[in-house]
């Protein structure tokens, strides 16, 4: 990637014009760390830093994640509301769709986050006037609910940080599952006002509870009815799961627990490898809508080949191989969206997690988001 004099990009994430409060600077930050980390990992299909394609390039999504931020982390806004808030805003900013999954993926993720850090606020100005918090969940609001620093029954500092990030990630989770739970009618026209003015290329669109018209159930139960189609779909009907394996990924290799030969310690690793991973495993729910189940699976199978090779396979240098595959699927028009949009968010949700996975990324990330450094 180009030294920020050159790309301007540190610049488009850092700028404070016509910035709207959001309630929380480290909401705001994971948000646009992962959007950072999306554009400064080269992934196969993707636009990125060192790649443009499909008619767009880089900073359309820089300016994207900076223009939908009020919307997104509106507070007290339900997720309809910030979703459909973030996709008018981002249409405004670049002309076109370049961030519907993510936005749609991200509203419940930011809500939920926001409930947390909400409660861990009220407890901290109930121990401050002598009450006890509401539970020992709630004691750590200074780092999103943090234990005990001090490693107990005589384990490591890293068992303790592990157990610190792993109670950080449940409660996560379990408050994400609530919001999920809890999603309306008043959602679900939000979202389809989203996804009509963000008129991604090649929507499907069902019988039932069209996206064209006024909807009459709750915004999961119609996500339910596109969910063997859609990933994105698919997280709001079975609780994010993909979502929740790619946010645990990046917060094992933020501990040091992926294997080294799987990772150089840093976020970008985890975020190409999380895109791989779940590309291998799911045909692309964008390349479906445009190329056909054919087209995806086969984009599926190649990604098993690369990212998972066979024993006794050649050798061959990944780098050189993934850059090549980059370069033929842009040629034909090819792009995994979805799975990019998936992989954004789980490291927005790991980021949301543990903030501090922010400053484990590399200098270009670092520009990206305009600081060399976030302790």
């Amino acid at each position: 990637m180009g030294a920020a004099s050159r790309d301007g990009f540190g610049d488009a994430l850092a700028r404070p014009a016509g910035r709207v409060a959001t309630g929380d600077a480290r909401l705001e930050r994971a948000f646009l760390f992962a959007c950072a980390l999306d554009v400064a990992v080269a992934k196969p299909g993707n636009v990125s830093l060192d790649s443009a394609g499909h008619g767009m390039e880089a900073r359309m999504f820089i300016d994207s994640a900076r223009a939908s931020l009020p919307g997104l982390l509106r507070p007290g806004a339900a997720v309809g509301e910030r979703a459909e808030a973030a996709v008018i805003a981002t249409r405004a900013a670049v002309g076109c769709n370049t961030n519907l999954g993510i936005l749609l993926l991200g509203a419940p993720i930011a809500l939920a986050a926001e409930r947390l850090a909400a409660r861990a606020a009220g407890a901290g100005v109930a121990a401050e006037a002598g009450a006890p918090p509401a539970s020992a969940s709630d004691a750590g609001a200074a780092d999103g609910g943090a234990a005990d620093e001090h490693p107990a029954d005589g384990g490591t500092p890293a068992d303790a940080a592990r157990a610190r990030l792993r109670f950080r990630f449940d409660r996560l989770c379990a408050e994400l599952d609530a919001v999920l739970a809890t999603l309306t009618v008043a959602d679900a026209r939000h979202a389809y006002r989203a996804i009509a003015h963000a008129s991604p290329g090649g929507l499907g669109d069902a019988p039932e509870q069209s996206v064209h018209a006024e909807p009459t159930i709750d915004l999961r139960a119609a996500m339910r009815l596109a969910a063997d189609r859609d990933l994105v779909a698919a997280q709001y009907a079975d609780g994010f799961p993909q979502v929740r394996q790619g946010a645990a990924r990046f917060l094992r290799d933020a501990l040091g627990t992926v294997p080294q030969a799987a990772s150089d310690g840093r976020p970008e690793a985890a975020m190409l490898d999380v895109f791989m991973t779940l590309l291998a495993a799911h045909p692309d729910s964008h390349i479906a809508r445009k190329r056909g189940t054919v087209a995806a699976q086969t984009v599926t199978d190649t990604a098993a080949a690369l990212w998972f090779p066979r024993p006794g396979s050649p050798e061959a240098d990944r780098a050189t191989l993934l850059a090549g595959w980059d370069a033929e699927l842009k040629s034909k028009g090819i792009n995994p969206g979805t799975t990019a949009d998936l992989s954004v968010a789980s490291a927005f949700m790991a980021a949301c997690v543990m903030p501090k996975l922010v400053s484990r990324a590399g200098a270009g990330v670092s520009r990206l988001l305009g600081t060399e450094s976030d302790s």
